[in-house]
Formats: structure tokens, sequence, C-alpha cells
């Protein structure tokens, strides 16, 4: 156990300092954040100054200033005839950062996000070692590796509610997973599935996972605690709509933006091209600007894992896959887009944790796969501090033209993945190629035994 907290220290230390690496790194010219970012700190300000989620002074006044110099989106419209305003995102990640944003402005909130990073790679580690039994050395250097390497960490000091709901899901596996679902578990399990939809509702449909398979593990040992904690949900999803509507005037923080005036479910797109969509699937890992192969090379190992995880049926094997196939989905086909003004990888972050936990169960299978994982996590983290310095010299930003960076790892694997955002003639070779590629390295005993078929049957 000791040997088990030193690691996790260890992990926590890397994630921080690799982290705020880009502590100083621009998001966009002429700001140090970008597009929601603001949102998110000037809702924190009022909260720590005001008491309240009304931005419509810090806007007037222009508290923006220090951290985004030039105009800013405002995102917001008038909720009433007193002007009032309030930021079209769930508080909780402003209410996370509004004590330190209070007392120390931006750089302390990226520090509290490089910090809930740190906990939540130590958090995961735990996870992989006492409940699914990695040993300490693998689930250290796969967990760190991973966590020091986009996109998690780069959402360590991007302020996005991506890392919080990270940890709350991955805290909530590990709970879930205990041999003994006790009572003080299923309260700890509660808060963390209640907190899910406060960050942002695109999580409820892995926080509804979670509850599912804790209502069904419950009461299988004591019904009455299962009714308990099913009320306890559904207490908690009443008080969520009855705020939203009194204080967004919707079912959803969306109705208080100005680019939903038509409908606040406009922000999964008017009309959606599910089939388009479907292309994500695989554009998630594999797109030049916006997949995670190409900025962590480690991620070629996530399908390979999950087939894996799948053939052995190890413990606990459907929660992880499930939790994982959920928020995959929901960033395939709910999700506005993957191409975002953002870091890339934004919307699977949430599951990237669980996911890891999957690459580490891999890594502990196959010495192979865990020296690939240990190299693809190492050119992960060089290619970020080497665009965190770029970013901070002003030579590069976090979110224009972050794809133009000089990392030569990255150029060559953007230049051989293909661009979803025009997926026609050679980028389909190329995507076909891709897909080959994996399920080559995700079924080699089926292929070798295929072939050996072959040389049997051969005249």
């Amino acid at each position: 156990m000791r040997s088990l907290t030193s690691k996790m220290i260890l992990v926590a230390a890397g994630t921080f300092i690799v982290a705020i690496s880009a502590i100083n790194a621009r998001a966009t010219y002429g700001a140090k954040i970008s597009v929601d970012e603001p949102q998110y700190l000037l809702t924190a300000l009022s909260i720590a100054e005001d008491r309240d989620l009304d931005i419509s002074d810090e806007l007037a006044e222009e508290r923006y200033l220090p951290f985004h110099e030039i105009p800013l989106n405002q995102q917001t419209i008038d909720l009433n005839e007193d002007g009032q305003r309030i930021s079209p995102h769930d508080p909780l990640l402003p209410l996370v950062l509004s004590i330190p944003m209070g007392i120390g402005g931006w750089v302390a909130a990226k520090i509290t996000l490089a910090l809930i990073a740190a906990l939540t790679s130590a958090v995961t580690l735990w996870v992989a070692v006492r409940r699914f039994s990695i040993s300490s050395h693998i689930g250290a250097a796969v967990v760190g590796l991973c966590f020091m390497a986009p996109p998690l960490v780069s959402y360590g000091t991007q302020v996005y509610p991506e890392m919080p709901a990270a940890l709350c899901l991955i805290t909530g596996i590990g709970i879930l997973t205990s041999p003994t679902m006790s009572r003080r578990g299923l309260v700890g399990l509660a808060l963390t599935v209640s907190a899910l939809p406060w960050l942002s509702v695109k999580y409820v449909p892995v926080a509804g996972v979670l509850a599912i398979f804790a209502l069904v593990k419950s009461f299988k040992k004591d019904p009455k605690n299962s009714i308990a904690f099913g009320v306890v949900l559904l207490f908690s999803g009443l008080i969520y709509l009855i705020v939203h509507q009194k204080i967004y005037g919707g079912w959803t923080v969306y109705a208080s933006g100005d680019h939903f005036v038509d409908g606040e479910f406009l922000v999964v797109g008017n009309n959606p091209n599910i089939f388009g969509r479907t292309r994500r699937l695989s554009g998630l890992l594999l797109d030049k600007e916006f997949g995670l192969i190409p900025w962590a090379p480690v991620y070629f190992a996530f399908i390979p894992a999950c087939i894996s995880l799948l053939r052995s049926k190890s413990k606990d094997f459907v929660v992880l896959l499930s939790v994982v196939g959920t928020g995959w989905a929901v960033a395939t086909w709910v999700a506005l887009t993957m191409h975002g003004w953002w870091w890339p990888g934004r919307q699977v972050v949430v599951i990237l944790p669980a996911a890891i936990v999957i690459m580490s169960l891999l890594a502990e299978k196959s010495r192979r796969w865990f020296r690939f994982i240990i190299v693809g996590g190492v050119a992960g983290v060089i290619g970020w501090v080497w665009l965190a310095i770029e970013a901070s010299t002003g030579n590069r930003t976090l979110v224009v033209d972050f794809y133009e960076t000089t990392y030569p790892i990255y150029k060559v694997l953007s230049w051989i993945t293909p661009d979803f955002t025009d997926l026609k003639g050679g980028e389909i070779l190329l995507h076909l190629l891709w897909l080959c590629l994996l399920a080559i390295f995700s079924f080699p005993e089926k292929v070798k035994k295929d072939s050996k078929k072959l040389e049997e049957t051969s005249p």
C-alpha cells in the first residue's frame, strides 16, 4: 500500500508539472483563454464577489481583460427587463473555481484545474491497481504517461468541465467496482453521479450508466439501499430541472445562450446528420487534426485493448466497456462537432481515465504493448511540451493554429492520417488502411490462426 501511495504521488506530481507548463500559453492571438473559457471564469468571479450567476456587471466592467484582451463574444441574452445575463454553461465548474478566481484570478483558476488533473491521475492509478489488479509499476507508467500527454494534460489548464467530469467518472467506477456495495459507497456514488450533470448536461448518459449498474448491484445485496439510492437520484434530477427552469428559463443552460434563441436543443444541431456523424467513430481517433492518435500515439493501443478486454472478460469488464462505449457514442452522434474551438479530444476526455485503465490491462498482459505504450506516451508528452513552449512564445496558439506546430512526430502522423472534414477519394483509402491496421493489431491471434489454416490447406 505504501508503494502504491508513493507512485500515486509521483504520477500526480508529474501530471501537475507538465500541465502547468502551458499555463501561460495563448489559446488564440490576443487572449490567454477563448470562447467558453471566459464565460466560466466570469461566472466564477461573479460567484466569488456577488454570490450570484449574473455576469452582466462583469461584462459591462470588462473584467475579462486580464485574460482576454480582444473583444469578447458574450454568448448570453438578456433574461429579463433588468438586463440579467447568465452564462449558458452549467454552474458547478465556476463554483469550484470561484474561491481561487476570487483570490488569485485566472492563474489561480488554471492552477486549480492542474491540481484536479493531478488528483484524477492518482485516482485512476488507484482504481487500476486496487480494483483491476494491475501491478503498480505498470499502472504508474501507463497512467502517468497518458495523463502527461494530450488531451488529458491540455485540459489540466484549459478552463472546461472535462477534467472535473473525468474525476467524477473514474471515482464513480472505483466505488462501483468495490467488492462490497456499502451504504457509504452508495452515498459517494450518488454524489458523483449527481455532480456530472451540474458540470454539463452532456454527461447525463455516462452518469446514467453508472447509476444503472449501481442500482442492479445494490439491489442484489440490499433492495432497501437500492430503492433509497434510486429515490436520491430521482430527487437530484428533479432539483436539476427545477433550478434550470427557474434560473436559465429552460430544461438546460442553453436556454440562456444567444446561439440557441430558436430552441435550446439546437445545441445538438439543426436536423443532425446521424449517418454523417458516424464517421466520428474512428475520426475521434484518427483525424489528422482532432484525433487522439496524431497527438498521442499511445492511443493506437485503445482499440486493441478494448478487444482484448472483451475477449478475456476480466472482472468488471462490462462496467469499463459500457462507460467508455457510452461516452464515445455521445461524442460520435450527440455532440455538435468533434472539430471545435478547443484542444482536440475534448468530447472524449471524460472517459479517457477508464480507457487508460483498459490500456493498462493490455500492458499487463503483453510486454510488447507495454513497450509501445511507453514509447507512444513519451512521444505525446514531448509533443505537448513542445507546443506549450510555442504557444507561450507567440509562435503558435492552442485553439487556432496548433496543427501548424513544428513537432516532427505530429507532422509525420498528421501526414499519414486522414482528414475527416473532407473524407473523399484518397482520404477514404487512407482511412481504410488505418482501420485494417487497427484490426490486424486487435486480432493478432486470429490472424495467425487463419494464416496457419491457409498454409495447411495449400497444395
